[in-house]
């Protein structure tokens, strides 16, 4: 029986807390009828404690980009003077060339940026790091080599973004039949490696791992046992593992702040899924949007709003403080037009604004999914879109980026193309603007005056 997936319990119970929201867990699936979890995923329940220890919150400066989707994990950037405006080689700071091939965005911490890349000639998956200022390559350490499992022809085999602590720089791979967490140090010399579980490719891998407290988060949704794991980010030592519907799908996984709680959420396996982050329990469930979804979940602290995906295509607006299975009782609005499948949504001042794969850029009233303007956009996209004041930054496939204001009605105020493609979202942070194309990382920032 897993332990993920827990019916409603007696609120009058007199067991300790501890003890209630453990049994909340184990008695799972016999209540809740959703998507069986694989038998070979092996849940484990530890603590920190015995791991290697609570260690200190992460401290991010304003200059930096810690991980995928920025510091608070939604999207947004610090408010700061960046370029609207660039070509080839306008407003181009530095231009350094990445060899293999990757779909992760970089990953930004004081002087450095880091960035995962795979050369499938050579059969390796790496780690690099930049310096910031000039670009200059400081280091490339291998992570695995060997024959790669298999990919969709769209995939990469370096298509989940770094994270950082300050200390230590994680990434994951997939590679020998499961999904492996590496971490080095900021100058690239290991200081673990762990296969957080078992993984079966259908179309191959996109999540990126997600730093919360004193643990590194990793989801692996595959048909042949799915499971999130949470591992400890000096040691590598998994704290939990907590099974999932068994379904391909390629959603990272976001911590917030809803309705009072802090919560983990992610979609997939035909499912949007809130999970305590500390202990890896389930709060509570929705059905939908898709069986596969590779968007990151959007959040306004109340709303949750998640997009999917294949086969079905549709946006889910839900209520973020319900328990157990919330499909009927706290689903706010749902449309199927202009869902995107990769592109994640950005809410925003009581806006939420989604790009979908074919370029249709939509914006809605967060709380009735009202549209409030739709506009096509050239090309289709993979990246997701970042806000920076009011601004919107959008790069489609063909490295083309558009710049719209975040407002109530539609307004261009950019297109810039670098002249190559790529699939990775833009970063800003410390006035520059970090693109990586097919081939290359680009440095975008005003000239120094």
């Amino acid at each position: 029986m897993s332990d993920s997936f827990p019916c409603r319990v007696d609120r009058r119970s007199l067991l300790p807390p501890v003890l209630q929201r453990y049994i909340y867990g184990c008695l799972a699936v016999a209540a809740c009828g959703l998507t069986s979890c694989s038998a070979k995923v092996e849940e484990i329940h530890s603590t920190v404690e015995a791991a290697g220890g609570v260690l200190p919150q992460v401290q991010v400066a304003e200059s930096d980009w810690p991980w995928w989707r920025g510091t608070e994990r939604d999207g947004k950037a610090i408010a700061q003077d960046v370029p609207v405006e660039w070509s080839e080689t306008e407003n181009v700071a530095w231009r350094a060339s990445v060899p293999g091939r990757g779909h992760g965005s970089p990953t930004v911490w004081g002087e450095r940026v880091f960035l995962a890349t795979a050369d499938e000639k050579a059969e390796t998956q790496s780690l690099m790091a930049f310096d910031r200022a000039t670009g200059k390559p400081l280091w490339t350490t291998k992570m695995h080599d060997g024959p790669p499992m298999h990919r969709h022809d769209k995939n990469s085999h370096a298509s989940a973004s770094p994270a950082c602590d300050g200390e230590r720089v994680f990434i994951a791979f997939m590679a020998d039949d499961g999904i492996w967490v590496t971490a080095t140090d900021l100058d690239g010399s290991i200081v673990w490696q762990k296969k957080a579980g078992e993984f079966e490719s259908k179309h191959g891998y996109g999540a990126s791992p997600l730093v919360y407290k004193s643990l590194v988060i990793v989801p692996g949704d595959s048909g042949g046992g799915s499971f999130l794991a949470a591992l400890h980010r000096k040691t590598g030592e998994i704290v939990w593992r907590t099974a999932r519907p068994n379904e391909s799908s390629f959603a990272s996984p976001v911590v917030a702040e809803v309705c009072g709680r802090t919560q983990l959420l992610i979609s997939g396996c035909n499912q949007v899924t809130s999970y305590d982050p500390d202990v890896g329990t389930l709060l509570w469930w929705c059905d939908g949007p898709a069986d596969t979804t590779a968007a990151t979940i959007a959040t306004d602290g109340e709303l949750v709003v998640a997009s999917g995906g294949y086969p079905q295509k549709e946006i889910l607006c839900i209520r973020g403080d319900g328990e157990g299975d919330v499909s009927q009782s706290h689903v706010e609005w749902r449309t199927g037009r202009n869902a995107t499948y990769v592109p994640s949504p950005l809410v925003h001042e009581g806006r939420t604004y989604i790009v979908d794969d074919k370029g249709i850029f939509s914006c809605y009233t967060t709380s009735t999914g009202k549209v409030l303007w739709q506009q096509r956009l050239g090309g289709g996209f993979s990246a997701s879109p970042v806000l920076c004041g009011d601004r919107i930054y959008l790069t489609n496939e063909t490295g083309t980026t558009y710049v719209v204001r975040a407002a109530d009605s539609f307004e261009q105020l950019g297109e810039n193309k670098l002249g190559a493609a790529g699939f990775a979202s833009p970063v800003i942070c410390g006035g520059q603007i970090f693109l990586r194309t097919e081939d290359a990382l680009v440095c975008i920032a005003a000239p120094k005056q």
